[in-house]
């Protein structure tokens, strides 16, 4: 008895007997698709569950965009085609969707049999099959081109382009599908730059398993490896030495090596890991390497603070420093105002109203952080913990100030447990090199808190001629006030005796 030929297989038959490969080296051959590619479309198509969404991540150059149009002729106009049904292709500007569509093109101009039944529309970037009624057609960001649409199959390219955790025009797309029976979304794309893009959410919820209906394919570098090594960039980049050009990568990794500036961008976009392109105070990988067990509670240890005042409606943070057994361990508390606070985290595309469910940021009723709010929290602090000191920058702490007297601080706890700290190279240079060196130490632990996170994976560092540096917001692409907490904190912590034998902190850690 014959073995039934699945939908992956029978996808598989179809490209490899009807596409050409558009460009390239191998441009105008008859495509042969690797072992890796047949084992990613039979995860689509082979899924019992069915396919809702298959999400395809690997570097650059491995031919995502092309094998997305592969999948979306086998739709238009091969096997998975529905009678009058509509594909959208969807990207952030409008050159990165013209490519998709000028690959598909290519592909049917080269093929005599696709040539005979799908036209094309130049202008309106549309491809289309009249004797079945499947219409193709390209959009770019522009969120109102995608409202009354009822697509079939979407092509998400390039998804890891949106910044923060929301994209008006993949979610026009992804609620336009209500009508079909069995749509499909194809996310194909190297990875975004941080935990909290859309592109991460939806690959963090896929690997949690949660909807056996969306597939994921995920390639890139673990990060434990050398980066630079050959294993590490095959892990990425499955067509590495096939038609991905080996000596041409190899450079780029040498290239990253020589010149650190040049490394996050050889990270994400080589690597298909999620690292910022401009080079942060700390590296993604020291950072996240210092995560682990921070105690419940800091009873009974001196602990050290920093304390980042905001305009009233931006991000307050707090950061606490307690030294146990022989290390550094770190919480953080933020507030932002409750009103606003989803309207908030589209414009900054940080997902603060998630992480206000989730208790890493507080919520504060009303339109403006009220500091007596914060003022009240840092009273039960200074009740139950052994405060040294608290660092602050004294930018709004004038008002800030009557907050804690209202509260029940005395003159002489302000005057004794609080420290101004400047903003400028004179404070933020020498408290930035204990810092780094605490942590490169491995004295630094923290528990991870995706507030905390983002603020260090924003945090960017200015030099003046002298070679002094400071944290500074102009040129970091988020909110770094936690980590200009942290670096607060651990300034009044180095100048503190953190042992009864007054040994301080400096000796105790060398």
């Amino acid at each position: 008895m014959a073995k039934k030929v699945t939908r992956g297989e029978d996808v598989i038959k179809w490209i490899e007997n009807y596409c050409y490969i558009p460009e390239g080296k191998f441009a105008g051959k008859r495509v042969k698709l690797r072992p890796w590619q047949k084992k990613d479309i039979r995860k689509i198509y082979d899924n019992k569950s069915g396919t809702r969404r298959a999400i395809l991540s690997f570097g650059r150059k491995n031919a995502k965009t092309t094998l997305s149009a592969f999948l979306l002729l086998v739709h238009l106009v091969g096997p998975e085609a529905k009678k009058n049904s509509q594909l959208y292709s969807a990207a952030q500007s409008r050159d990165q969707a013209a490519i998709l569509f000028n690959l598909a093109s290519k592909i049917v101009r080269m093929s005599p049999d696709l040539n005979e039944y799908v036209g094309i529309r130049e202008s309106a970037k549309e491809l289309f099959c009249a004797e079945i009624g499947t219409l193709y057609k390209a959009l770019s960001a522009e969120a109102s081109t995608a409202y009354g649409l009822s697509p079939v199959f979407i092509v998400h390219d390039e998804l890891g382009q949106v910044k923060g955790p929301r994209s008006s025009l993949y979610e026009a797309l992804e609620t336009a599908v209500g009508a079909q029976e069995e749509p499909l979304s194809i996310v194909i794309s190297t990875q975004a730059p941080t935990d909290g893009d859309l592109l991460s959410i939806l690959i963090d919820d896929a690997k949690a398993g949660y909807d056996p209906r969306v597939v994921l394919c995920l390639h890139t570098a673990d990060e434990s490896l050398d980066p630079f090594s050959v294993k590490a960039i095959k892990q990425a980049n499955p067509a590495y030495g096939d038609f991905l050009n080996a000596r041409e990568v190899r450079a780029m990794a040498a290239d990253a090596k020589r010149m650190p500036a040049r490394e996050p961008e050889y990270r994400n976009l080589v690597l298909n890991q999620r690292v910022e392109m401009d080079s942060p105070f700390i590296s993604k990988s020291l950072w996240m390497g210092c995560q682990g067990q921070v105690f419940e509670s800091f009873k009974g240890y001196p602990v050290y603070a920093g304390l980042d005042l905001s305009e009233v409606s931006d991000l307050t943070a707090l950061v606490l420093a307690a030294y146990v057994e022989g290390v550094w361990q770190i919480k953080s508390m933020f507030w932002l105002p409750s009103d606003g606070l989803v309207e908030k985290s589209r414009s900054d595309r940080v997902p603060y109203d998630q992480w206000a469910g989730l208790g890493h940021i507080q919520a504060v009723p009303g339109k403006s952080i009220e500091y007596g709010y914060v003022a009240d929290y840092m009273r039960g602090l200074f009740d139950n913990l052994d405060i040294r000191a608290v660092a602050f920058d004294r930018w709004n702490f004038r008002h800030f100030r009557r907050s804690l007297l209202d509260v029940g601080f005395t003159e002489e706890e302000l005057e004794n447990k609080f420290v101004e700290f400047g903003q400028g190279y004179k404070s933020m240079s020498p408290a930035l090199r204990d810092t780094e060196s605490i942590i490169l130490q491995n004295k630094l632990v923290h528990d991870g808190n995706p507030v905390l996170n983002m603020c260090a994976s924003n945090a960017v560092v200015q030099s003046d001629p002298a070679g002094n540096r400071k944290l500074t917001k102009q040129k970091s692409s988020g909110r770094i006030d936690g980590m200009v907490s942290l670096v607060m904190a651990m300034s009044v912590a180095a100048t503190h005796e953190v042992e009864e034998e007054k040994v301080s902190f400096w000796e105790t850690a060398s």
